[in-house]
Order: structure tokens, then C-alpha cells, then sequence
């Protein structure tokens, strides 16, 4: 039976991290340049603004794999914002490094970025910025469900130089009581500093949000199905995972073989115990989808058909070959969820392995599934291919690219020749580099599908150097990706919103 579900009206967005965004502090922020490209939304006739997670990242800073699946990213403030309310002074930017313009370096925002915040902090606890004092005990008291355990597990992260907490001693890895109560104590300054910079973060994302709203623009946000492995969700909630008592997994997650990598992806993200879960009745989902809701307005679930069953590997493992498929309750928890909280505003990310356990998960709650372009034209027999715009469903989100992808336009240049073949006999034409992503973006805001969704690289018509990630690889190039300010021209605005307003999506509010 299918469940009540928000209708998307027929509206287009754009795909943008805020870490890409513009700014002289090595990484975008929530500030001046976050509302520029929400003045520019809307200029251009948009309905959404996309983010992808928006946690605390650690190795590899991929936003998937964040140390809270409900605390905010640091690294997002805004220093002048800070500056402006008596935080930080002049001084503080003295020995501000050369920051790049089009790419994040992580390892120095970890340094710099957190002598900032403490800098913030030690003035906010001399008595500056003291209007902020009754809201952040206030913040405190609505958020201590999760910012407790978050505050408490980055306080002994740091007392235990660095490591993951199942290498924490026995005592406070096991979250004995006694321990833990010590460790309050013994902690307290780092635990407070911790709980103003969330405090911090989650002010300044709510006065982005609220600017947005006044512009007409939604935010899609996105949850991850799984946490990371280090994590305080993990460390937490430990009861709720396959963990021994040591604290090491027995099983991890991953996908097995498919279009991004023959070996299959090994996450190493702790899975859940359904059972466990269902005892307690999903509190813990309850709580995890009614923080995001108080976030976003559209919530993306990433690696939707994990609900349905999800790709179980031992542990240890090196690839995620030798995995299986074990079945999830995620109707169950769905229905548990919406019984506490109402509709739920999600966009299933339904791709991959799609069977029809998937589907009728997906239809049964009436989540819009999603589609992406770039997989619409490979095969011999490719006019039956899912993807193609003539097959997209109204309840629908399609794309050209995601974060994931390359660049619509590195697509383009690294596709199969049959891929275009497929394209020229698809859409009669023979389409040149640089005109090729504009006539993607047509393909997607022409289609039926309610939504459409654009990454910006795809509205800057950038090569595959810019992609955002390269799903299975580490390294410098993933999650970097920034753009100039001088990059968002009006003229790409005005193009954008001709093209919304003659394929009847134009946000009529902006």
C-alpha cells in the first residue's frame, strides 16, 4: 500500500557541496558566498540547492564517512561571520597560510581551521560574543541526545591521539560507567569547546537555510545509510552493530562488482543489527531522520537498496567480492519513522543492483526513485535502457551526473564509441564536445521526471579534472573541487533559467 509522500512539483536544481564553495580560507563556508549562490538559484530560476552529507570528516574526507551521522562539519564556518561577532580579531588572521582558489587541502583546514575555532572559543569563554551565551545553552540542552556522546567520543578521540575507539583503552571503548563519568571530567574543556563549534556550525547552516528560504530555494540534503566505522555512532550505539567485544566488526559493508569497479566496493562501514533494532522500535533512525528533517527539506538516502537487503563482507576482507546478500527490515523502519515523524521527504537513491524487493520498497512508501543520464546509452539494445529520457518516471529525480560521475562533458570524451553511436541515433544529431552537456541538460529538463538535478561542473561545461569523486580511490583528488567566485556568471544564470522556463520548471517564487 502505498504511503503518503510529499508530490514534487516539476522544479530543477543544482548539485553543489558547500565545501566548493568560493572563499579566501581554503574551502567553501557558510557565509557571504553561501548566499551568493543562492542569490544566484534563484536568479537562475532554480527550486534546490543539493549538499551531499554534511558530518565531521576524517580520513579520506569523504563526506560519507563522517565521526557523527548528526553533527556538523567544522570546517564549514564561516571565520568572517565569527570575526563579525567579536570572536575572532584581526590578529588571529595573521599567519592565514596561501590557500588554493580551486582546490581543498584537508590536512592544512584540519591544522589551521581548528586553531581558529579554538581561538573562537577560548574568546567566547573571556567573555566575547556574550549574547550567544543563553542560545548555546540552549542548543546544548535540545541537541543532548546525540551532542553528549559526539562531544564525549571526540574529547577521548583526541586523548587517545587520534585513534579509532576500538583502540581505546578497554575501559572507555566498553563505556563503562565509571569511566566514562571520569572522562567528563577529566575532559570537560575539550568536550565544551566541541559542543560550541557544533554549536557554531548549526547556527550559521540554520541562517543559510533561512536566507534560502526567503530566495524560494529548498535544500536536498542527503543521509548516508551507513556510519562510519569510526564513529560515535558506532562507539555509542555498539549494541545496534556486528561488533565482538573487542569491538571489531564480524561484518562490514560494500557493494560486490558492478559499473564503478570490478572488484566491488568495500566500504568497511559497520552493519546494522536489524534485529536489535527492531527491539527498541528504530529509535535510533527515529532520531536520525528527525534531525535531518529539521535540516533539509528533501532527503537523497544513499545506497537506498541497503533497506531492502544489503551486501554483507567478512571481516577482514580486501575486496568485496566474497560477500552476500543478507535481507534488511527497512519496511519496518520506514513505517516505525513515519508513524513518529509523518511524511518523509526522501529521494531514494535506487541505482545499481535493482531487484524488485528494491522497487517495491521504494513504491510501497512512494519514494521518488532517481535516474542519471550518463548510464542511459550503453548496450547493444539500448532504446529499453531505463534511463533514457522517453522511460523516466514522473516520481522521478534525474541527473545528468552525480557526485560520483564524471563530468557530463569527461563522460562524453571517455565514452564507448557504441555509447555514442547510441546517443547520435538516439537523438539525431552529432554533437561536438562543447555542445554536448548543454544538450544532456535539455535531455534531462525535457524528460517527465518531476525533478531535475544539475552538478554545477555540468552548468560550467568542466572536463573530468573537476570531477568531485572517484568512487574506490583515495587520495588528494576526491572531494577537493571548488570554484571561483568570478565563475558564477549571470549570463550562465540567465541561459540556466531560459532553459527552466521552456521546460516548464521555472521556480515561480524566485
Amino acid at each position: 500500500m502505498t504511503q503518503p509522500t510529499p508530490t514534487l512539483a516539476r522544479s530543477s536544481g543544482v548539485l553543489l557541496h558547500p565545501t566548493s564553495l568560493p572563499g579566501p580560507y581554503g574551502i567553501g563556508e557558510l557565509g557571504l558566498y553561501a548566499r551568493n549562490f543562492v542569490d544566484w538559484l534563484a536568479d537562475a530560476g532554480q527550486k534546490y540547492w543539493q549538499v551531499m552529507p554534511l558530518g565531521p570528516t576524517g580520513y579520506g574526507d569523504s563526506p560519507y564517512q563522517a565521526f557523527s551521522a548528526f553533527a556538523g562539519n567544522p570546517y564549514l564556518i564561516d571565520l568572517a561571520t565569527l570575526q563579525g561577532e567579536g570572536l575572532l580579531h584581526e590578529t588571529d588572521f595573521a599567519a592565514t597560510p596561501a590557500f588554493s582558489a580551486t582546490k581543498v587541502d584537508f590536512g592544512l583546514q584540519y591544522i589551521w581551521r581548528n586553531q581558529m575555532l579554538e581561538r573562537a572559543y577560548i574568546s567566547f569563554v573571556g567573555g566575547s560574543a556574550e549574547q550567544l551565551a543563553p542560545e548555546f545553552e540552549a542548543f546544548k540542552t535540545e541537541e543532548a541526545s546525540w551532542l553528549d556522546d559526539y562531544a564525549l567520543f571526540t574529547a577521548l578521540k583526541a586523548a587517545h591521539g587520534g585513534l579509532p575507539w576500538n583502540a581505546w583503552q578497554p575501559p572507555v571503548r566498553d563505556r563503562q560507567p565509571e569511566a566514562l563519568e571520569q572522562a567528563r571530567s577529566d575532559l570537560n574543556v575539550s568536550i565544551e569547546r566541541t559542543k560550541f563549534i557544533q554549536f557554531l556550525f548549526f547556527r550559521q547552516w540554520n541562517a543559510v537555510r533561512a536566507y534560502a528560504r526567503e530566495r524560494g530555494i529548498e535544500v536536498i540534503g542527503d543521509i548516508p545509510i551507513f556510519v562510519a566505522m569510526d564513529s560515535s555512532d558506532a562507539w555509542a550505539g555498539r549494541d545496534q552493530f556486528y561488533f565482538d567485544d573487542q569491538g571489531q566488526p564480524t561484518v562490514v559493508a560494500g557493494v560486490p562488482p558492478d559499473y564503478f569497479s570490478e572488484t566491488g566496493q568495500l566500504w568497511g562501514n559497520p552493519l546494522y543489527d536489524w534485529k536489535a533494532m527492531q527491539a527498541d522500535g528504530f529509535a535510533w533512525w527515529i532520531e536520525r531522520f528527525k534531525g535531518s528533517m529539521k535540516l533539509f527539506d528533501l532527503i537523497r538516502i544513499d545506497h537506498f537498496r541497503g533497506f531492502a537487503a544489503y551486501w554483507e563482507i567478512p571481516f577482514p576482507a580486501e575486496t568485496a567480492m566474497h560477500g552476500r546478500w543478507v535481507p534488511a527490515l527497512g519496511h519496518e523502519m520506514f513505517q516505525a519513522v513515519r508513524d513518529a515523524l509523518g511524511v518523509l521527504p526522501i529521494i531514494a537513491e535506487d541505482l545499481g543492483v535493482i531487484t524488485p524487493d528494491v522497487e517495491k520498497l521504494r513504491d510501497d512508501f512512494g519514494f521518488p526513485g532517481m535516474a542519471v543520464l550518463q548510464f542511459a546509452f550503453g548496450g547493444g539494445d539500448f532504446a529499453v535502457n531505463d534511463f533514457l529520457p522517453h522511460n523516466l518516471r514522473e516520481n522521478q529525480v534525474v541527473y545528468t551526473g552525480t557526485h560520483d560521475n564524471d563530468t557530463t562533458r569527461g563522460w562524453w570524451g571517455n565514452a564507448e564509441e557504441q555509447e555514442k553511436h547510441n546517443f547520435r541515433v538516439y537523438t539525431s544529431s552529432d554533437p561536438t564536445e562543447a555542445s554536448f552537456v548543454p544538450q544532456m541538460m535539455r535531455l534531462a529538463f525535457e524528460s517527465r521526471a518531476a525533478l531535475a538535478v544539475v552538478p554545477l561542473q555540468d552548468i560550467f561545461n568542466l572536463g573530468s579534472e573537476d570531477r568531485m569523486n572517484l568512487p574506490g580511490t583515495t587520495g588528494d583528488h576526491n572531494w577537493t573541487w571548488r570554484y571561483r567566485a568570478g565563475d558564477l556568471r549571470p549570463d550562465l544564470a540567465a541561459d540556466l533559467r531560459a532553459l527552466t522556463a521552456e521546460t516548464g520548471r521555472l521556480n515561480q517564487s524566485s
